[in-house]
């Protein structure tokens, strides 16, 4: 029932379009040691074999004192952009590179190709591979110095939904990471809602209000759906989602689609072989209850479900953050999920 009413939400939401959208709140400041980054990259071009010059963009946020010697590199979501992990909204509470940094954690968030204010390739070639080859390149980088001049000895790998699914790709093709985390994520998502939300809350990025949109097979999201798709709403502040709604971007539909088939569906997460923490919120309708034949009441439960599509290795370990919707990171108890990470970080690899 409860999936039943969000997708009612988003069809009266697709409707309704603008009339009814809280006014994005404006940034608010927050101390903390963030500095931007550019990296070169290799960009996947038309032709087979063939690739051109690239930048991915990125924000490096570090704790007062020494230069940690581990990083986080986290990667967003489709129709996101490195935003999702710097919230320009009260970040005291919302901002997960500014909370990691108060407790002496470093972060390293990019936009993936396409997004942001990193390059922005043809859609076409712009695969699951073709963003966990320009990944593979930046952590090589920043164990290698180009990133604040700190060579990170320990790189985490953090994804959020299509994120996650490019993050597993990345490690299980080139095994060069000390840790996975994976969020907003199950490996059988709920096709209804996934189709539901494509077909009512999309729409080409060139219509919408997404600076530099890209080719027609750019998309995004529609005025409203946001929310509906999310979040839920019992547990969610309108101003972040407004403030969600003024900073989205746009994913591309070959992107989209090899991460759904090949990052999350197929279980290349079989060949992780480092520990992995899998995060999500109770009430993650894209990923989570019946429809999506996942039970996320518990972290107990979860785990037994998704444990068959890890190797041994991999040292599976779950959070579930309960009342949380789909991008848990923005809900008003994420400070409970970024508390969990640190313990896993700590306790499985001494971080």
């Amino acid at each position: 029932m409860k999936l039943v009413r969000k997708l009612a939400v988003l069809v009266l939401a697709c409707v309704a379009g603008l009339s009814g959208a809280v006014a994005p709140p404006a940034a608010v400041a927050s101390a903390a040691n963030c500095s931007p980054a550019d990296l070169p990259v290799r960009s996947p071009d038309v032709l087979p074999l063939f690739s051109s010059p690239a930048t991915i963009h990125g924000q490096l946020c570090l704790p007062d004192g020494a230069a940690p010697s581990a990083v986080q590199l986290l990667v967003h979501g489709g129709t996101y952009n490195s935003a999702y992990w710097d919230l320009p909204y009260q970040p005291d509470q919302y901002s997960y590179q500014r909370d990691m940094a108060k407790h002496g954690y470093a972060t390293f968030a990019v936009d993936v190709l396409g997004a942001g204010q990193s390059s922005h390739p043809l859609s076409l070639p712009l695969t699951v591979w073709a963003e966990a080859e320009a990944l593979h390149e930046v952590i090589g980088q920043l164990r290698g110095g180009a990133v604040g001049g700190i060579p990170f000895g320990k790189v985490v790998i953090v994804g959020h939904s299509v994120g996650s699914g490019i993050v597993a790709s990345e490690a299980s093709t080139y095994k060069d990471v000390d840790g996975v985390i994976l969020t907003g994520v199950t490996h059988i998502p709920s096709i209804p809602a996934l189709g539901l939300g494509a077909a009512l809350g999309l729409v080409p990025a060139f219509l919408s209000s997404v600076k530099n949109a890209g080719d027609p097979l750019y998309f995004t999201t529609k005025p409203g759906a946001r929310g509906p798709l999310f979040y839920n709403s019992a547990d969610a502040d309108p101003a972040v989602i407004a403030a969600d709604e003024a900073t989205k971007d746009q994913v591309s539909v070959p992107g989209m689609g090899t991460v759904a088939v090949f990052g999350i569906v197929v279980p290349v997460t079989l060949g992780i072989n480092v520990p992995v923490l899998q995060a999500v919120g109770s009430d993650d309708v894209l990923f989570c209850g019946l429809l999506a034949l996942r039970d996320c009441s518990s972290s107990a439960s979860l785990r037994a479900q998704e444990a068959p599509f890890y190797s041994a290795a991999a040292k599976l370990s779950v959070y579930v953050l309960p009342n949380a919707g789909h991008s848990l990171a923005l809900h008003r108890n994420a400070g409970l999920y970024r508390d969990a990470t640190r313990a896993w970080l700590d306790s499985t690899l001494g971080i």
